[in-house]
């Protein structure tokens, strides 16, 4: 789950990072009802996405009138594919130095990365890269410490410092959330020695919810914030609108099956309206999560047919064709053909189960994806 800036910095305030006092507004109007920290501002549309300065969605403001008209310009715009609902009205720290931290899961190595720079903002990806330190250990807080040391052993004595103390908070949030990214960029140090956390980026692992009961309280505080990590904590499942405007509405298992299925689709110019993975070894005989999983495919407004996707290894097709039937009849909103491809264990009784349905079914993709184009064209 990525988080939004100000969910970040409420967990990193959490820890004892210091970070600038802010509020989180959803119109501007509310900028006349909320209490405010003490201006001068800087206004910060909230989306899950990096590049927001150069955006255009973080602005400053000096007094209430300029306060008021950011709000209003940035809520409501699009960057990146995504609309800003929200923006972190928080103080402006006045001028600082800018540093940059950050530590991501390296699964390859087995270890955490940890990367540092006396230098941060907006330009870091484009700095050379001798000025930018980085090392990968162990996931253990005192491997992390003494990281850090190392990195920042020979930088000047104010940043080294900062990087050090905000590594330390930044490591404990990591290993205790099980974190999957966190980064502080920039790190201001002001010219007394002390810091704070400009931005942040945490991005946590939806696997872990179930072991992180401060998280799941977060999630379920800010659902609408978060839909589609809320769904898969309600329901069980990944679900992901990936074009608004797709006309293939997919029932499809498997995160790595269904990712390549959405690519064959746009290669081949088709437009498919949805991730899924529905993990159908958790449907457990029951119809729900297919009903509920049908009813958000209905709610495309261009969706005209449905495919199903199915690859069974453990799962049985006969019960799993069986639920299908069952749950596109308790979905009588999904006015759409259906065109399903299942291969696996099963097949002849999940064949006579969907027949019997009106639905016919293939083994071959390519069969059903032509299908799928004939009920888009009319022929």
């Amino acid at each position: 789950m990525y988080l939004l800036e100000h969910d970040a910095k409420t967990l990193l305030a959490r820890e004892g990072v210091p970070v600038p006092a802010g509020c989180l507004i959803d119109s501007a109007k509310a900028v006349a009802t909320t209490p405010l920290p003490t201006a001068p501002w800087v206004v910060k549309g909230q989306i899950a996405a990096g590049g927001r300065g150069k955006a255009g969605i973080i602005r400053k403001a000096d007094t209430i009138e300029e306060l008021h008209e950011h709000a209003e310009a940035i809520l409501g715009m699009t960057v990146k594919g995504r609309r800003v609902g929200e923006v972190r009205v928080e103080q402006n720290v006045g001028p600082a130095e800018e540093a940059y931290i950050a530590l991501l899961l390296d699964a390859a190595a087995g270890g955490v990365r940890v990367i540092v720079s006396a230098q941060g903002g907006m330009d870091v990806e484009a700095l050379p890269p001798e000025n930018i330190r980085a090392e990968t250990v162990d996931a253990d807080h005192a491997a992390l410490r003494a990281c850090l040391s190392r990195l920042t052993h020979d930088l000047p004595v104010a940043k080294a410092a900062a990087l050090r103390a905000a590594g330390a908070g930044l490591a404990r949030l990591f290993l205790e959330r099980e974190a999957v990214l966190i980064e502080v960029n920039p790190l201001f140090v002001k010219s007394d020695g002390t810091w704070i956390a400009g931005d942040a980026k945490l991005v946590t692992d939806d696997g872990a919810l179930p072991r992180q009961p401060a998280l799941r309280a977060l999630l379920e505080e800010r659902s609408t914030a978060y839909p589609e990590a809320a769904l898969k904590l309600e329901h069980g499942c990944d679900y992901v609108v990936v074009d608004p405007q797709g006309e293939i509405g997919l029932l499809t298992t498997g995160a790595g099956l269904s990712m390549m299925l959405i690519d064959e689709l746009r290669a081949a110019g088709l437009k498919p309206y949805n991730f899924l993975d529905v993990r159908t070894g958790g449907l457990r005989g029951e119809t729900a999560r297919l009903v509920n999983v049908l009813k958000w495919i209905s709610a495309g407004p261009r969706v005209r047919v449905l495919l199903v996707n199915i690859f069974a290894g453990i799962t049985d097709l006969d019960e799993f064709s069986r639920l299908l039937v069952e749950a596109l009849a308790q979905v009588p909103e999904l006015k759409v053909p259906t065109v399903a491809r299942l291969v696996g264990n099963g097949l002849p009784a999940a064949r006579e189960v969907l027949e019997k349905a009106g639905i016919h079914l293939y083994t071959d993709l390519d069969e059903a994806l032509a299908e799928v184009r004939r009920h888009l064209t009319g022929h």
